[in-house]
């Protein structure tokens, strides 16, 4: 693993305790320029790991606590008239920053969510016909609640498609809780942690993430993992060619992490249901059979071949 990588992820650790698979599955993303939507009961840490990322890899940061008044021009920003220049002026919204903290974002309305669309997919943002591109890198770290908790709503499929990732925190095990409770007893670990890195060091990592060598026969498996989904009795509508391409950086970024410079199936499999489980739409039989997208993307991958590479 890259010394830098390394030295990451234990700063990080030291906040978010007991939870490594997890901070590492949110720095793989990040190095595959990504965003990451986090789900889980209150209290469970979400919101302290995204700001223990922000001040560890150095970036600017803004925070915005979704609610059901928030509205569009409170993230992308607005246009104001200038008496003095007479003309209108770019007032900037939250979004122009490095890594957006969207906290509990299922508690805003569809006209709000949809405010970030072209901002996850595209890097930039458009106000009165004008477009203004976003600082690089950018993410979106997005907290949710689960669906179903009061003033709460389902994440629209397209918005849901454009986040790399979606995991789920879980509480602490028994010795990691005991950790919790004595380390924030009298101070708050966030206040201790240092960056490791700053912009230019991390843009260089996410470059040699982005370098890491992908075979046609690895792109093949992807290819016919995707596929299965989309023919899959249980599911209406399948991984989209941006999952799939999703699934690809997933993969190189999981590569890179464990210090390879080229990706192997084993690379595709480690990533696939985390980055595919939340783009699923199931059908109604399955719905009614309580599936899980987790248990059928696992269903998929046992059934579709994985090559084997000649070293």
């Amino acid at each position: 693993m890259n010394p830098k990588l390394n030295q990451i992820l234990q700063e990080i650790e030291k906040v978010v305790v007991g939870k490594n698979e997890t901070v590492e599955k949110i720095m793989m993303a990040v190095l595959a320029g990504g965003h990451v939507l986090m789900e889980d009961v209150p209290g469970t840490g979400k919101t302290t790991t995204a700001m223990a990322f922000a001040k560890v890899l150095g970036l600017d940061t803004r925070r915005v606590q979704f609610t059901s008044d928030t509205v569009p021009s409170d993230i992308i920003g607005y246009s104001v008239y200038e008496k003095q220049i007479g003309g209108f002026v770019f007032k900037p919204g939250a979004i122009m920053t490095n890594l957006l903290l969207a906290d509990e974002i299922n508690r805003t309305s569809s006209k709000t969510q949809s405010a970030l669309l072209e901002a996850m997919e595209e890097m930039r943002v458009t106000v009165d016909g004008q477009t203004y591109p976003l600082p690089s890198p950018f993410v979106v770290l997005a907290t949710q609640n689960p669906v179903g908790s009061a003033g709460t709503q389902m994440l629209p499929s397209a918005q849901m498609d454009r986040f790399m990732i979606k995991i789920s925190m879980g509480y602490p095990d028994f010795e990691s809780q005991i950790s919790i409770l004595r380390d924030r007893h009298r101070e708050n670990p966030l206040d201790k942690i240092q960056a490791v890195v700053n912009i230019d060091e991390l843009q260089q990592l996410i470059r040699e993430a982005a370098a890491v060598q992908v075979m046609d026969s690895i792109y093949e498996y992807v290819t016919k993992l995707t596929q299965a989904t989309r023919e899959h009795p249980m599911i209406a509508l399948g991984v989209s060619p941006r999952g799939a391409l999703a699934v690809c950086r997933m993969a190189k970024a999981y590569a890179y992490l464990h210090g390879r410079d080229y990706v192997i199936p084993e690379d595709v499999v480690a990533v696939f249901v985390d980055t595919c489980a939340h783009r699923l739409v199931l059908a109604t039989k399955a719905r009614m059979m309580e599936e899980k997208p987790e248990s059928l993307l696992r269903s998929v991958i046992e059934n579709v071949k994985m090559p084997v590479i000649k070293k």
